[in-house]
């Protein structure tokens, strides 16, 4: 490691406001009204139906200000419900968004309206190959509606950029990138946490932690995000038990949403990983949850990552407590976290085919966040640690 003086960094915050407790969700109306916002249009999941008590606290709370309510969003933003929100917003006249439950009702949301701003389709706004070969974002310049979150479970979602919907007849993960969309901040309310099953809970944790030892892998450090991202993992590894042995409790899901928080604000500076990349390529064809496939393929992952990561590994060595700073040593340990967490070990398992292995690993390769795995893999890298994996 260099002990030079010159530490080149460039790292931006956006503007991100933060409420918790039995009374965060008073801040919704003081919220809308610093941005000018009449009419807000609720975007969620149909299981929170099943949660009034939940969500009539946040209707209550946005009072007058409440335009409409969708509730058709559906796991992995399939884009025909993503054109449905774009639709319902239009409608609503909506000016403000509130995204209610998980990481599929924030990306819906997200992704809807930039649909709804941009007026094209999908295909035209979102990440793609180059005439150069690389992969490139299109500049989003039309105005966004401003949206905060309301969440259920611990997704990395809450602050991102980013909107990837899956187009269901080809299975496509479309990737759209806007930081207009960026949410203007989240409220964590101690009664809505509980919606989620713990089950649920459990998974969005594990995207949580994954992605935090993936920035910490990095080959672009940034001692700041360095410092979200430390945290993040400490705080699953000390909160995430409780949702099996105190899974009625809200503190526990109130600390994991801040470290969601973290987890998702820290990647923002060090770029995705190659577990993230390859769990949104295998993930829809499993029966589980993407975090669930994220966390499986960690190990796998970090051996392939090993001969670059060397610095790097130290830092996670310090940060998991470990008196061996090797490669190995720190794969070992993420290995016995992943078991007590009760992770599956193989992608078989989760009931994925041998042979969509291949299509996967061609879809992983057209990924945004392969681009920033500290070893970026061609083709035949990425389908070698899926086959390790299945």
């Amino acid at each position: 490691m260099s002990t030079g003086s010159d530490l080149r960094l460039r790292h931006v915050s956006p503007a991100f406001r933060t409420f918790s407790g039995q009374d965060a969700l008073a801040a919704l109306p003081r919220e809308l009204a610093r941005v000018g916002a009449r009419r807000a249009v609720i975007v969620c999941g149909p299981s929170m139906i099943k949660h009034p008590d939940a969500l009539s606290r946040v209707r209550g709370a946005l009072g007058d200000h409440l335009a409409g309510q969708f509730d058709g969003v559906a796991e992995h933003s399939p884009l025909p419900v993503v054109e449905q929100t774009r639709r319902f917003l239009a409608h609503h006249d909506a000016d403000a968004v509130i995204a209610v439950g998980g990481g599929s009702a924030v990306v819906t949301a997200r992704a809807a309206s930039i649909l709804l701003a941009e007026q094209r389709d999908v295909r035209e706004l979102c990440t793609r190959r180059g005439a150069d070969g690389t992969l490139v974002s299109p500049r989003l310049t039309a105005p966004k509606l401003p949206q905060w979150v309301v969440p259920s479970t611990p997704t990395t979602a809450y602050a991102k950029a980013g909107s990837a919907v899956r187009d269901p007849e080809t299975g496509e993960r479309l990737a759209l990138f806007d930081p207009r969309t960026r949410a203007q901040g989240i409220v964590l309310d101690p009664v809505m946490a509980l919606t989620a099953p713990p089950r649920l809970a459990w998974s969005a944790a594990l995207n949580v932690f994954s992605m935090a030892v993936e920035g910490l892998q990095s080959r672009h450090a940034d001692p700041l995000a360095d410092a979200q991202l430390a945290h993040a993992l400490r705080t699953v590894v000390a909160w995430l038990p409780y949702l099996h042995t105190d899974p009625d409790a809200a503190r526990p899901r109130l600390h994991l949403m801040l470290a969601a928080l973290m987890s998702g604000q820290g990647s923002d500076h060090t770029g995705g990983g190659l577990a993230q990349a390859l769990s949104h390529a295998v993930g829809p064809r499993s029966s589980a949850a993407n975090g669930v496939v994220e966390a499986l393929l960690l190990p796998h992952t970090m051996r392939f990552n090993a001969p670059v990561t060397g610095n790097r590994i130290a830092l996670l060595a310090d940060v998991l407590n470990l008196g061996e700073r090797t490669s190995e040593a720190v794969t070992g340990k993420i290995e016995r976290l992943l078991e007590l967490f009760e992770v599956p070990t193989r992608l078989r398992d989760l009931g994925i085919v041998e042979k969509d292995l291949i299509e996967a690993a061609d879809h992983a390769m057209e990924d945004w966040a392969i681009t920033g795995a500290p070893r970026v893999p061609d083709r035949t890298d990425a389908l070698a640690v899926l086959s390790n994996a299945w």
